[in-house]
């Protein structure tokens, strides 16, 4: 029984270290690609797959925003902000995640990936044709309205949040690639918080698998944001797009 559960851990643990790689490069924490491998790995409903994937996520998302935090200049006020309408509204959309049926949380997450995968791809076809400077289209005064939509984002599929962050702060705040990625970690910091503790409430927490996982994340997650700041917009851009499709993917045909 114990050699069982130390294999159960080391395989946690290495799994945790390839997502944080994962994370830190693309600025999605991890939990994305998590959720659909817990599923897969461990028998884990979405409810239950999603809120262990928060003891990862919570951790990788407060170093990586540090280490992009060292290597672009990120607005720490604005920032905090942002967090706090992201965590008011990520605790109470994890509320209604809770009393959506599993089947029907899990097509929904599918198509929200699918969706924003569509996106990216047109955006990468763009940034490889049009090699313009970044531009805001609107007001940071309309920053606190991304803050809300990030936190339930957050609240209804634990990682929604920075997947809707990072093409806002690009496309519509004129943000760089690599500072939306950092702003959208630290944005998730918040909402994941309150989220866990939202889904640790209703019992969809398995903690014996997750904590392994958060341990092997924080030890690769730096890496991965290094990795981000060497290779090339477009090609994570790209990257993003196939994880996004990828995953959408695995979960319909589950």
């Amino acid at each position: 029984m114990n050699m069982l559960f130390l294999s159960d851990a080391l395989l946690c643990v290495s799994l945790g270290i390839g997502l944080g790689i994962c994370g830190g490069m693309l600025g999605i924490g991890g939990g994305l690609i998590a959720i659909p491998v817990l599923g897969m790995l461990f028998g884990m409903n979405q409810h239950i797959a999603q809120g262990t994937a928060l003891i990862m996520i919570t951790p990788n998302v407060l170093i990586g925003f540090l280490r992009y935090r060292q290597r672009n200049r990120i607005d720490t006020r604005m920032t905090l902000i942002l967090c706090g309408f992201a965590t008011v509204s990520s605790y109470l959309a994890a509320h209604v995640a809770s009393l959506i049926p599993v089947d029907n949380l899990q097509k929904a997450f599918a198509v929200f990936l699918l969706v924003l995968a569509v996106y990216y791809i047109g955006q990468w076809f763009k940034s490889r044709h049009h090699h313009r400077a970044a531009t805001a289209l609107l007001s940071p005064r309309y920053l606190p309205v991304l803050g809300v939509a990030s936190g339930f984002m957050s609240g209804i599929f634990t990682v929604g949040g920075g997947l809707v962050v990072v093409p806002a702060l690009v496309t519509l705040f004129g943000f760089t690639q690599t500072q939306a990625q950092g702003i959208a970690l630290a944005l998730v910091v918040p909402g994941a918080l309150a989220a866990l503790a939202s889904y640790a409430q209703a019992g969809n927490v398995d903690w014996a698998t997750g904590l392994p996982l958060a341990l092997g994340g924080i030890l690769s997650v730096s890496w991965g944001v290094a990795l981000a700041h060497r290779l090339p917009v477009s090609f994570l851009r790209l990257a993003f797009c196939l994880v996004l499709l990828g995953v959408a993917l695995t979960m319909l045909w589950k």
